[in-house]
């Protein structure tokens, strides 16, 4: 089947009036859109070199579930995303890959990316589109080629089906791949958690949570923006250096001096559930977060933001873990568009 299609009109003579060239996506796939929730900024993903369709969507998501894309048929990117927990990892600090290797950071949760102009903790990655290949091809994760990729799928009859339903012809290309995966993960939004109902007039704050959102405002929202909770900005959070890991940061990227020890801010939805935390997995739980931030201050290596004392007490640490917990978004967790296709 061709991937253009043109349109004609009437005939006049022997000649025929051409009107115009629709794709195969235009007349053959189902349109998917993205909506932006009222009070959110404009996300940041270019749609228009990425049109969603339901065919690629469903394509992207087989793929970030099976194993095939790893050297040994073992590791999927869900392994390490699980959607139950806000599509990163769990149990362990560092992501873990074939053969029992072990990686060299926590794994970021994929929440609200179409919103992201930066992905992974140092930002090495700006295109959403290729951030696949870092996983796939990383000696620690899943360690294959591309061109591995696609001669795999080129020999399984379920992906042929899958790609000519998605682009109107069954050729299998690393850009497809990545393009389809790109479609499934930039649908991952959340945005229907207690916080979210509240902001629509929906639902109230308990005192305890109202109190703790309250804090949150006044010691956190500088770095975690409402309504995503996060920012493409990178930052130092006080953290000593893992000498074992020695994991420097953005410097690895930029080279600069400045950067050294600077990380991206990351998403707070579903945080309840997306320990350990921090970029090395260091902390179990909120409270051991809440605790390492409250005792920074009067450092001057710090962005500003930290570099003012919390001076939190027990009960203002509790609250605040309790306003955290709104952010959990259940529908989104469990989402069966989003989990394992058993179709």
């Amino acid at each position: 089947m061709k991937n253009q299609l043109y349109i004609l009109s009437r005939s006049f003579g022997i000649g025929i009036c051409l009107v115009g060239i629709l794709s195969f996506s235009d007349i053959f796939t189902t349109p998917l859109y993205l909506e932006v929730p009222k009070g959110w900024p404009q996300s940041k993903y270019d749609f228009k070199k990425n049109p969603l369709t339901e065919e690629s969507f469903q394509l992207g998501r087989h793929l970030f579930y099976d194993p095939i894309l790893s050297r040994d048929n073992t590791i999927s990117c869900s392994s390490c995303h699980l959607q139950q927990t806000g599509f990163t990892h769990v149990d362990h600090q560092l992501s873990h890959g074939i053969e029992g290797k072990i990686g060299t950071r926590n794994s970021m949760a994929l929440i609200n990316l179409a919103w992201n102009k930066d992905f992974m903790w140092d930002g090495g990655v700006n295109n959403l589109e290729v951030q696949a290949i870092n996983p796939i091809t990383s000696p620690t994760e899943m360690d294959e080629k591309l061109e591995n990729v696609v001669a795999k799928l080129q020999n399984s009859p379920k992906y042929i089906t899958l790609f000519a339903k998605a682009y109107g012809d069954d050729k299998v290309t690393s850009q497809r791949v990545l393009k389809a995966l790109a479609q499934y993960t930039v649908m991952l939004k959340s945005s229907n958690s207690k916080y979210d109902k509240v902001m629509r007039k929906e639902e109230s704050y308990t005192k305890q949570e109202q109190h703790g959102y309250d804090l949150f405002k006044t010691n956190c929202a500088s770095c975690h923006k409402e309504p995503l909770f996060a920012d493409d900005r990178f930052e130092k959070n006080g953290l000593a250096l893992d000498e074992t890991l020695n994991d420097l940061g953005r410097i690895k990227i930029t080279g600069k001096t400045e950067d050294k020890m600077r990380f991206k801010i990351p998403t707070l939805r579903n945080i309840q559930f997306t320990f350990p935390y921090m970029h090395d997995g260091r902390f179990k739980t909120l409270t051991e977060v809440i605790k390492q931030y409250n005792s920074l201050g009067n450092d001057k290596s710090l962005p500003k933001e930290l570099a003012k004392p919390m001076n939190l007490s027990d009960n203002d640490r509790v609250d605040l873990v309790a306003f955290l917990q709104t952010l959990t978004d259940k529908e989104f967790l469990f989402d069966k568009r989003f989990g394992f296709p058993r179709e």
